[in-house]
């Protein structure tokens, strides 16, 4: 893990184009200290009898079957369009 000092806030703050002011730059750099000094206390928690997984959560699919079914022809989907040709919608150009 990186040492609080190893992370400079005010270059990344440069990097990302925010304009900190010291106060700022200081204060994020005792909560980013904060935040890696919690990091450290959670590599000393002992997960040797937790089996890995991918989720936190059981996962299950949610999604109903897909099955055939009858749907528009491509005349009915046309049909209340404002503007087509050769069986497709015309529409307005958005892109230079």
């Amino acid at each position: 893990m990186a040492k609080t000092s190893d992370l400079d806030v005010a270059y990344v703050a440069r990097l990302a184009r925010l304009d900190l002011t010291n106060a700022e730059t200081a204060l994020f750099q005792r909560q980013l200290g904060d935040v890696l000094r919690y990091a450290e206390k959670l590599c000393e928690v002992d997960v040797s009898h937790v089996e890995a997984a991918a989720h936190a959560v059981p996962i299950f699919n949610v999604f109903r079957e897909d099955e055939p079914r009858d749907w528009f022809t491509a005349k009915q989907a046309l049909s209340n369009a404002p503007s087509q040709a050769n069986g497709l919608f015309i529409v307005t150009k958005v892109v230079e």
